[in-house]
């Protein structure tokens, strides 16, 4: 049994059609179905229901995909370990990051690495962090940055630094300068916040809650830099990580008192998951830059 006969079951399992299968993969829809045809009588099972409308695995091919998919995965790290150059004079790293993230730690991080590693080709994507958790699982990505705790249960995460967060004001806002906040007064500010969908809104949302804080908030937003662009031109301020505003003239961060808003960022990977000498280099530019031993 080749390789071949197994991406082409989870193609037809993954578009439930034997034509869409053969369109996606660039191949004949008699070859594909040949192939299917050869698996299953190698495997003595038949594992797709070709009777309906759509084409639909059997409770046998429905076992075999939870292996099949593993076997594919398992392969796939083995060519990119082959093609991993321990020496670090080239290689791939597929990096994602939580959004805020790249307000402020994105642009340092991925400096300091591509100096110290510049002919490592990097791929950064910014996601939420369930997606990006699955795209981990699935050896989609190398390494995330989110936040503790992870939700699937073969995620790893390694601590790397604890995110504050506080009330951003532009530099014209009357309480601009200030050190700091206290509840009440916080309940007192209109506000610009992210969206719901957003870890950090969720993270906001029950900071009030325990604090006995109703928030007055008269927008939302789905991005970071239109939720900055704002407050830098209005009276409105937003809770989001202090240092954002630490690099720049035009915004201020409060600290929040007497209760801080923090959270431990963390290094993501797939538990026992192939880690290449790219990653290796990576985690340990970001555990120096974040300060870790």
């Amino acid at each position: 049994m080749l390789a071949r006969h197994v991406h082409y079951f989870l193609a037809v399992a993954e578009h439930h059609s034997f034509t869409r299968a053969a369109a996606a993969l660039h191949v004949s829809q008699p070859a594909l179905s040949q192939q299917v045809r050869q698996l299953e009588d190698s495997l003595g099972a038949q594992l797709f229901d070709r009777s309906g409308r759509s084409t639909r695995l059997t409770d046998a091919g429905e076992v075999y995909l939870r292996h099949a998919r593993a076997a594919l995965q398992a392969l796939q790290q083995g060519q990119r370990a082959l093609h991993d150059v321990a020496d670090l004079s080239e290689g791939l790293l597929r990096l994602a990051v939580t959004p805020t993230f790249t307000a402020y730690l994105v642009g340092p991080l991925v400096e300091a690495f591509h100096c110290r590693y510049p002919n490592i080709r990097l791929r950064v994507r910014e996601l939420p962090q369930e997606q990006m958790e699955a795209l981990l699982l699935a050896d989609e990505l190398d390494v995330g940055i989110a936040f503790e705790p992870v939700h699937a249960q073969d995620i790893e995460a390694r601590p790397l630094l604890v995110e504050t967060l506080a009330l951003v004001v532009g530099d014209g806002h009357p309480l601009a300068g200030q050190a700091a906040i206290d509840a009440p007064a916080l309940g007192e500010q209109s506000l610009i916040l992210l969206g719901s969908e957003f870890a950090t809104r969720e993270q906001i949302d029950r900071y009030c809650r325990q604090h006995a804080i109703t928030p007055h908030i008269l927008m939302e937003a789905n991005a970071i830099s239109a939720v900055l662009e704002v407050v830098r031109r209005t009276s409105l301020s937003t809770l989001l990580p202090a240092a954002i505003a630490a690099d720049t003239d035009d915004l201020s961060a409060l600290a929040l008192q007497p209760w801080p808003l923090e959270r431990t960022a963390a290094l993501l990977q797939r538990r026992g998951g192939y880690q290449s000498a790219a990653a290796r280099a990576f985690i340990e530019v970001a555990h120096e830059l974040a300060g870790k031993p």
